[in-house]
């Protein structure tokens, strides 16, 4: 039995598989480069006084399993609110509210108020048979054997379970761009705005973009979103504490330079301090590019394999925008019931499309979408007494923007106020503190290349059998004893758990073929 594990990184998915590792009696060694554990899914102070979620501020897809397995709520994890309504901002009118298959306030078409519910229960059906896949190892291109045939053949199964229809539907939809479909389904401007968001957000794509429907399922494949009591960081914190109560070790503050080889198997790691640990096993929690370019080295590769690596898209777009505000914000036509709730600066698709054209130029648009969230509304931990907190996820930040971020930094922060003051009167004048986080900034903060929140992109040609690459998709690597776990594994971003959880299980199943 392989007794030694060390686990580069301790984000979440890096925690949940040293968890489930503890628990079956590996002896686990967590290596955290940044003072705490968390990685993206982190709570900090930004402000004397202010805390905010430094990346992700929603949870959407913690993976029930997982949550049960690892008894998070006994180790603290509790929710300041959860079920959070989606309020898409009007430049000039009424909100639109959307509250699971209801529009429950705003002014859209008798035609489109009925379709809604239907195409929501549509999509969900199909996102649910992406769900069904997030514990289990994707299957392999080629097998040769029964087990191998039998992952192939589930999957081939779960969809054709949906129905000769629906089965027709799913296989069309998966491709095809989010504009096409919302334009054929719905007439108002702000619910396809709305709908787009949940396509884009965290992505290098725009409406046009092929697969953003792939994106969309894959998101409201997590089912219903919440906010965590204490911010992200609470989640991981959770996570943390049930590793260390399973009987791993969690060392922060201790950053990896190389992953040691020994003939064609990892033997353990080298710190940048110079200490070599000597494993059985090693676990990457970290992105692929990271993982196998820097920590192992292209040069230990079979090159095809390196290219493939190399190739993979995995440069991110969204920025964090956080905010200390002395009083809580008044938007426009937002009453005190809906300002708790996830907020969209996204009123139609032409907006997100023209505020995505000038990132692929390596520029920032002159009006960005923009995700807002208030939690400090619902936990009163993350700022002082009558002050509150704003947490804006930014589309579209390019990682490589022209002239460099030093440059535009303060005038890109400056456009992303004024566009939230447009529809929030007075806001400006309330911020005591400011802080902008740029893809380039996630990139060194966080270790994650090219600063992308799902450690790459979350197409067709990145998905299932083929994330990160063919060769490394089940978690195992060419590297014998070199196994990943990150976001960058099947079934991709969001605060799942997922990939952890499964790669424990491929772990311990003693499977290592490739």
């Amino acid at each position: 039995m392989t007794d030694r594990v060390v686990v580069i990184g301790g984000g979440h998915n890096g925690l949940v598989c040293a968890a489930y590792l503890a628990r079956a009696g590996r002896k686990v060694t967590v290596l955290e480069a940044a003072a705490c554990v968390g990685g993206m899914a982190v709570t900090r102070e930004f402000a004397p006084g202010f805390k905010v979620s430094a990346c992700a501020h929603i949870l959407y897809g913690l993976d029930r399993v997982v949550a049960k397995d690892l008894a998070l709520v006994s180790h603290g994890l509790s929710f300041a609110r959860t079920n959070l309504r989606t309020v898409a901002l009007s430049p000039t009118g009424s909100p639109l509210v959307i509250d699971g298959e209801q529009i429950t306030h705003g002014e859209v078409t008798a035609t489109d108020r009925a379709a809604f519910g239907p195409f929501v229960r549509r999509m969900r059906k199909f996102a649910s048979l992406l769900e069904r896949q997030h514990r289990r190892p994707p299957p392999r291109l080629a097998w040769d054997s029964w087990s191998e045939a039998m992952q192939a053949a589930t999957l081939a199964l779960d969809i054709r379970r949906l129905g000769k229809s629906d089965m027709r539907e799913f296989l069309r939809l998966a491709t095809m761009n989010v504009f096409d479909i919302l334009e054929d389904e719905f007439d108002s401007p702000l619910l396809k705005g709305a709908l787009a968001m949940d396509a884009v957000l965290g992505t290098k794509l725009g409406p046009r973009s092929g697969h953003t429907v792939l994106n969309l399922l894959h998101r409201w494949s997590g089912g219903a979103s919440s906010i965590p009591r204490g911010g992200m960081g609470a989640v991981t914190d959770a996570i943390s504490a049930a590793a260390v109560a399973a009987g791993a070790e969690i060392r922060v503050a201790t950053p990896v330079a190389a992953v040691v080889l020994e003939g064609d198997r990892a033997a353990g790691v080298r710190l940048t301090s110079g200490e070599q640990m000597p494993a059985d096993l090693v676990v990457s929690g970290v992105d692929p590019k990271q993982t196998f370019l820097n920590l192992v080295g292209a040069r230990h590769l079979e090159t095809e394999f390196a290219r493939r690596v190399n190739q993979t898209r995995s440069v991110g777009t969204a920025a964090k925008l956080h905010l200390a505000l002395s009083a809580p914000p008044t938007f426009r036509n937002v009453d005190a019931s809906q300002l708790g709730e996830r907020l969209l600066i996204a009123p139609d698709l032409d907006y997100i499309e023209n505020a995505f054209n000038p990132s692929k130029y390596k520029q920032s648009s002159t009006q960005p979408v923009i995700e807002i969230t208030i939690p400090s509304l619902h936990d009163d931990t993350l700022a002082p007494p009558g002050q509150h907190v704003l947490s804006a996820v930014i589309q579209y930040a390019p990682y490589d923007i022209e002239g460099g971020w030093e440059a535009n930094r303060a005038h890109f922060a400056e456009r992303v106020i004024d566009t939230l003051e447009s529809y929030a009167p007075g806001l400006r004048a309330s911020i005591t503190s400011a802080e902008l986080l740029t893809p380039l900034d996630l990139e060194s903060e966080f270790r994650v290349t090219g600063g992308h929140w799902h450690h790459g992109e979350l197409t067709l040609d990145q998905f299932l059998m083929l994330r990160p690459v063919p060769g490394a998709a089940q978690y195992a690597t060419p590297i014998r004893d070199l196994y990943l776990c990150g976001a960058g594994c099947h079934p991709g971003g969001g605060v799942m758990g997922s990939a952890g959880y499964n790669a424990a299980r491929v772990i311990l199943s003693g499977e290592r073929r490739q």
